[in-house]
């Protein structure tokens, strides 16, 4: 829908994805990924060699293990998908799942991770305003990092990896986890708001009839996220409050 058909702070509800969006995971999940493909790919003789380019097209925004084996094919690497439940060191595509996750875990207990400003920002806003707000992600570690960055009591729904798996929601481009978050704040999507960094996100709240789909430019670039479906890219969530001014309170 076009963004002059919904305002973003006059929404019944906004669903924030959270890696990239509300804190700068998605900079801690690159790491993760950087390291543990780079040590992969030299392991196994892969050319060419892992670069960020990677992550933007095939892991960004999308479920842990869809993105490896999205990233394994990008190579013609064929591996067997395996388990959850795999260990690390396993030659799956959930065992080097597991294994990335493990890279993370320890840089977020090393460095921890505190929430973009301007983000905190709009929460506040959102808060002063009434208007709920739930994380929507595809990451299983968003309750850990909510709670490492002091941000879970601010959402009263999150519907992340964990609830997907549970639930047997697709991930996204599919809309099918942000319906879920609406669903759960009791609102139609067509009064609510998401809010993403990732093309995959994007297309996904584009794709779930949402009122606004905002896209925030952290490095994918403004074009990639409009065709995938923004009505709005900001490239911090401060530009949003900086529209609001001078609009009718």
């Amino acid at each position: 829908m076009s963004s002059e058909r919904l305002t973003f702070f006059g929404a019944a509800a906004v669903l924030f994805d959270l890696d990239g969006v509300i804190t700068p995971t998605a900079e801690v999940h690159m790491r993760a990924w950087a390291r543990m493909f780079e040590q992969l790919f030299r392991d196994r003789g892969v050319q060419p060699p892992y670069t960020d380019q990677d992550y933007f097209r095939h892991l960004d925004g999308r479920p842990r293990y869809d993105g490896v084996a999205a990233l394994l094919a990008s190579r013609g690497i064929e591996v067997p998908w395996g388990d959850p439940s795999d260990p690390d060191d396993a030659d799956t595509v959930c065992g080097i799942g597991n294994r990335k996750n493990g890279y993370f875990s320890s840089l977020l207990e090393a460095e921890g991770i505190a929430a973009y400003p301007g983000s905190l920002a709009v929460l506040d806003r959102l808060a002063a305003l009434g208007i709920p707000a739930a994380v929507v992600s595809s990451s299983k570690n968003a309750v850990p990092v909510l709670a490492a960055a002091h941000l879970g009591d601010r959402f009263p729904v999150i519907v992340d990896g964990v609830v997907a798996h549970d639930e047997g929601l697709p991930g996204k481009p599919r809309p099918d986890i942000f319906l879920a978050g609406a669903a759960r704040l009791q609102v139609d999507p067509a009064n609510a708001v998401v809010v993403e960094d990732a093309v995959s996100g994007v297309a996904a709240g584009a794709a779930g009839g949402f009122g606004l789909v905002v896209g925030v430019d952290r490095g994918v670039g403004s074009a990639a996220l409009r065709d995938a479906g923004a009505d709005l890219v900001v490239g911090d969530l401060a530009d949003l409050l900086a529209e609001q001014k001078g609009a009718p309170q």
